[in-house]
């Protein structure tokens, strides 16, 4: 039976195990020897059950060697780290299709990003880039949709996006992922669908800012519809084309983490509407936000191309400057835009 490989054992690495191994044998990469040997020994991995066809490893040198097709599921800060440790070990014929939503920013000479300058689009990397500069490996892919990961270990029916420049890769990420309870789509628009993944966390930290502070539906449908365009404008600035942001990537995981207290970014506006400090917040998490880096960079970015992001920059002054989330919620209700869709090209019937 194939062997596929997983980098990461967070609770989406391990959901994603868990579906892969009912079509094949899954290697469980992992740092941590404890989660290596409850996984091998007990078959659960914080608290939840692990499919008896994974098994984890604390030798990624072993994963490399065993799996043609791996899945990164690391946090995106500890990407380039871990891609350099495989380095070694990866070879042009692997295919790596990773589903980590989120973005790095790589300056000139190795210049330290203090996190409020300005940047341009050429120094904003995917993690489809980090894994080109830090591997010698060709074939790469996305994989990104409203997969909220407990959803998924409850065997509740999900879709996702995978999406590649290769159809190969597509064609044997849709085979590893394939199930009754979870549907695999394809997409060569790689950029679209991976920016669209991690922009909407950003509007899922508004969401819960919105619904830790009372404010009803009508608010959060709004919040939603211009936070898509939002994210379409700040896509465009980095060289997307729309479509994907339009599809499960885009929308379909917006309104997803968006509506639920399973997403961490909603759970983290969530709480900060309810009084805690982002570091109070913080201090709690065992797994990362991702939305909480993207909001620095997405306000960075618009900075530089003078972007509207309203919803971006006001997340920003509340997290990071202290401002008032109901002043914050005026200011948006006042912000001087008044046309409803104004961030696609207009079609002349």
């Amino acid at each position: 039976m194939t062997t596929y490989g997983i980098i990461g054992s967070g609770s989406f690495g391990t959901a994603m195990a868990n579906i892969i191994a009912e079509n094949a044998n899954v290697l469980l990469y992992t740092r941590r020897a404890e989660v290596c040997e409850n996984i091998n020994k007990n078959h659960t991995n914080k608290g939840r059950k692990v499919h008896q066809r994974v098994q984890a490893s604390t030798d990624l040198q072993e994963v490399c060697e065993r799996c043609e097709l791996i899945f990164p599921l690391v946090p995106s800060a500890d990407l380039r780290n871990v891609m350099r440790q495989a380095s070694d070990f990866l070879k042009p014929h692997h295919i790596l299709i990773h589903g980590i939503k989120g973005l790095q920013v790589h300056l000139p000479n190795g210049e330290p990003w203090d996190g409020q300058q300005a940047i341009r689009s050429e120094y904003v990397q995917t993690m489809t880039r980090v894994i080109l500069d830090e591997t010698v490996v060709l074939r790469v892919g996305c994989l990104s949709g409203p997969n909220l990961a407990m959803e998924l270990e409850d065997k509740q029916p999900a879709a996702t996006v995978v999406a590649s420049h290769f159809d190969e890769v597509i064609k044997k990420g849709q085979l590893a992922l394939k199930s009754d309870r979870f549907r695999v789509y394809r997409s060569h628009d790689l950029l679209g669908v991976e920016l669209s993944g991690v922009l909407k966390n950003i509007m899922a930290i508004a969401a819960g800012m919105l619904h830790g502070k009372g404010y009803g539906e009508n608010a959060k449908a709004m919040l939603i519809t211009r936070g898509l365009g939002e994210m379409v404008r700040l896509g465009k600035a980095l060289g997307s084309e729309t479509n994907a942001f339009f599809g499960l990537a885009g929308i379909g995981d917006l309104i997803a983490t968006c509506s639920s207290n399973l997403s961490r970014n909603f759970m983290v506006g969530y709480k900060v509407a309810q009084g805690k400090t982002l570091e109070q917040v913080l201090a709690d998490m065992t797994e990362v936000a991702e939305g909480l880096n993207t909001i620095k960079l997405g306000r960075a970015i618009g900075n530089y191309y003078h972007l509207d992001i309203p919803i971006v920059r006001g997340l920003y002054q509340i997290l990071y400057e202290g401002a008032d989330i109901d002043q914050s919620m005026q200011n948006l209700m006042h912000h001087p835009t008044d046309i409803d869709v104004d961030y696609l090209p207009t079609v002349k019937g």
